[in-house]
């Protein structure tokens, strides 16, 4: 079984806009045979974790130590325990075949950034990065203007609007530009 990162935001209430769209998007990725990591708290990942649990999916969250003792949400099927944010980043990108972001904050931000400069480095090869929201145009548009991220790079990421766009786009992962420059 494949298994699929979702990196958003704890600060989703359940009643909101983007806690259902998480939610649709958990639901179609179990139903599609995906399993579903993500950090395990509230918010869009409690929200992405109860759609797979709730269509049978496999649910994994990523707990970390730092957190203690806040619980996971109760929609895990599996808990793993990080020591510390960057162990937990570091599963959720080892143990992923492609990455979704959803509206979410700088955890999110770093999270996506993070997969995409592996994706650039052909650290992370053939794992699609799927930016889902008309939000994330306008980070990236901010990236390209200012920074020295360039086209080819930007389109590793793939800005879909819906929930049902994510899986045709993790399907057809972008072929990563030509070896990164050294030095």
């Amino acid at each position: 079984m494949k298994t699929i990162s979702v990196f958003g935001s704890s600060r989703r209430d359940a009643d909101s806009a983007l806690y259902r769209e998480a939610y649709e998007l958990g639901r179609l990725l179990a139903q599609a045979g995906y399993a579903v990591l993500s950090g395990g708290y509230g918010g869009s990942m409690a929200a992405v974790s109860r759609g797979a649990r709730e269509a049978g999916g496999h649910v994994i969250g990523v707990t970390c130590a730092i957190f203690d003792p806040l619980p996971p949400n109760p929609w895990l099927t599996e808990e793993i325990k990080a020591r510390t944010m960057l162990e937990r980043l570091a599963i959720m990108l080892d143990r992923a075949a492609g990455f979704v972001a959803v509206r979410g904050g700088i955890g999110t931000l770093s999270e996506v950034t993070l997969a995409w400069s592996l994706l650039q480095t052909r650290a992370q090869d053939g794992k699609p990065l799927v930016l889902l929201g008309a939000d994330w145009q306008a980070i990236v548009e901010t990236f390209l203007r200012h920074s020295d991220l360039g086209n080819s790079i930007a389109r590793l990421a793939r800005i879909v609007l819906t929930p049902a766009d994510v899986l045709p786009a993790l399907s057809a992962p972008p072929t990563p530009p030509g070896p990164p420059p050294l030095g």
